[in-house]
């Protein structure tokens, strides 16, 4: 994606299938979004579900990647499929919601509904900083607005193909520790079920294919989200900063000590 393309551009290339690559943020530093927002990702997806910020955090890290020479839009996995929730992020500048726990295509169907005005939806109309980059008319927010279900339950698995049939259904996220947790692992990176867990992003992938919409994952590293890439997946989610954050302090910290002796 090129540096400052639009919220209409970078959907419109998601819904298009094209490869977009994020990054997840759980920090409540906005600093560190601005600066996050200029590395060359086409988004920055904020965790309003376990992320440790409000909603004064969520905008201001939306406001942030917003600055000048941020590559980025900025994305919101918030809090629960509810109507309130999801109007929120979008009022706030989001330009998409992931939207997570969807079991069925009625829950996916709710979460559309949510992210759209009426007579498509339910949205209420309150674009209090959205009207600034998106919209303000109800059908520029329909055409520069995504919506993703998050496929992560056991329930979410087995009703994939008709949940990527939703109508009005931009994509599908595959939240990967949830979902190896509802085939049976024992925890969120349980090696024992990686062939039932394989066959399980087969079928969701080839679900969202088969429905014409986006099909992302959240990564661990880059190296993995270059090989869900390579595997079919059209958008892919480094994550994310408070993991990194201890992991490059503690690479430094080893190399220091290991220098000193």
């Amino acid at each position: 994606m090129s540096a400052g393309r639009t919220s209409a551009q970078f959907t419109a290339a998601l819904r298009n299938r094209e490869q977009l690559i994020g990054y997840w943020s759980l920090l409540d530093s906005p600093i560190a979004a601005e600066r996050l927002a200029r590395v060359g990702y086409d988004y920055l997806a904020f965790d309003a579900q376990h992320g440790l910020f409000g909603y004064q955090g969520m905008l201001n890290n939306l406001l942030a990647t917003d600055t000048k020479g941020s590559t980025a839009v900025g994305m919101v996995r918030v809090e629960a499929n509810d109507l309130t929730y999801i109007g929120k992020a979008l009022d706030a500048g989001a330009t998409g919601v992931i939207v997570p726990l969807i079991d069925n295509a009625r829950d996916a169907a709710d979460a559309v509904s949510a992210v759209r005005y009426p007579p498509l939806g339910r949205r209420s109309y309150g674009p209090m900083r959205s009207q600034l980059r998106i919209g303000p008319n109800p059908a520029d927010a329909h055409e520069q607005t995504a919506v993703l279900a998050m496929i992560e339950t056991a329930d979410g698995l087995a009703n994939v193909e008709e949940i990527c049939a939703t109508p009005g259904l931009d994509g599908i996220y595959v939240g990967p520790s949830d979902l190896r947790l509802a085939i049976g692992g024992a925890t969120s990176t349980d090696p024992s079920v990686q062939e039932e867990f394989e066959q399980a992003l087969t079928r969701v992938r080839k679900a969202a294919e088969a429905a014409g919409i986006a099909a992302g994952i959240h990564n661990a590293d880059g190296a993995s989200a270059a090989r869900r890439l390579s595997e079919g997946f059209t958008f892919a989610t480094v994550a994310a900063d408070v993991v990194h954050l201890q992991q490059i302090a503690t690479s430094h910290l080893e190399a220091a000590r290991g220098g000193a002796r």
